[in-house]
């Protein structure tokens, strides 16, 4: 079944009188060029993948053509009768229907693809939660190899953005520690249906074996990090200051240590920076 043809997702979806639900983000690809690209840059015969949000199983059937194995796990109990009349012709799929951040993935992984030489996660996310699902899954140090997803084009460049840079944030800080981050391409809003406002942009994050930065407390390096950057126009000094109740004075001192103005913004700072930073703070 063509799922990227218009006219068979159409007829498929009147037949089980599916609607979309706004408050799912479901947007349903139709370009028949995104799952396959997708999918050859995430998997190979010997990877197992782990699928969040199938929807009606585009990228599902795509994977199922190149990976061993594939775990979709599907939130809207809706499509219990849709995805088996779309994912019926393979034998390598399975769907577990539940919330993702919810589930145990790690059992998941570990029953799923016992056989598998890697795995990896794959997926179009929904973008009203693409943050949270990474951080989740980056956070639960999950032992898979790779996370290629589908994001909003803002929040993609925002993930893979440079530390150090104006599109860096607090997210970006977190991704970069956990991960190497990449776009690999874009995707137009006419590739959905329904059609989003916004263009979207396929990014890969190649989890790291160790982390590029030594902590005293890695928890509360990342609350460290939040402050820094929530409230973005304010300096650094008076960021810090106002979130954590530390002494002005003391990050004046410490910034100087480091040779850094006491002007300088939170955005301006290496991940190098912000970790020695948070270390000569909170020792």
């Amino acid at each position: 079944m063509n799922l990227a043809d218009i006219n068979t997702l159409e007829r498929l979806l009147k037949s089980e009188g599916f609607s979309f639900k706004k408050s799912l983000g479901q947007n349903f690809l139709i370009d028949d060029t995104v799952c396959p690209a997708m999918a050859d840059a995430a998997c190979d015969p010997n990877t197992g993948v782990l699928e969040i949000g199938p929807g009606v199983g585009v990228l599902t059937q795509e994977l199922a053509k190149r990976a061993k194995r594939v775990v979709a796990i599907e939130l809207d109990e809706r499509l219990k009768k849709i995805l088996p009349k779309t994912l019926g012709e393979f034998n390598n799929i399975k769907v577990i229907f539940g919330d993702a951040m919810k589930l145990d993935l790690e059992g998941i992984i570990k029953d799923e693809f016992a056989d598998c030489e890697r795995v990896c996660v794959c997926a179009n996310l929904p973008y009203y939660i693409t943050s949270p699902i990474i951080m989740h899954l980056l956070e639960s140090r999950l032992p898979i190899d790779s996370v290629t997803v589908m994001v909003q084009k803002e929040a993609g460049e925002r993930l893979c953005a440079e530390v150090g840079t104006r599109d860096s944030g607090a997210v970006t800080v977190a991704v970069s520690y956990f991960a190497k981050a990449e776009i690999l391409f874009g995707v137009d809003r006419t590739s959905f249906m329904p059609p989003p406002n916004v263009d979207s942009a396929v990014i890969r994050l190649k989890i790291r074996d160790e982390a590029p930065i030594k902590l005293n407390d890695e928890k509360g390096f990342f609350k460290f990090v939040k402050a820094c950057f929530a409230q973005r126009r304010k300096t650094l000094v008076n960021t810090v200051s106002n979130s954590l109740s530390v002494s002005k004075d003391k990050i004046r001192a410490a910034l100087t240590e480091l040779g850094l103005p006491e002007t300088v913004r939170s955005e301006q700072l290496t991940l190098n920076q912000l970790a020695d930073l948070f270390n000569i703070l909170f020792d």
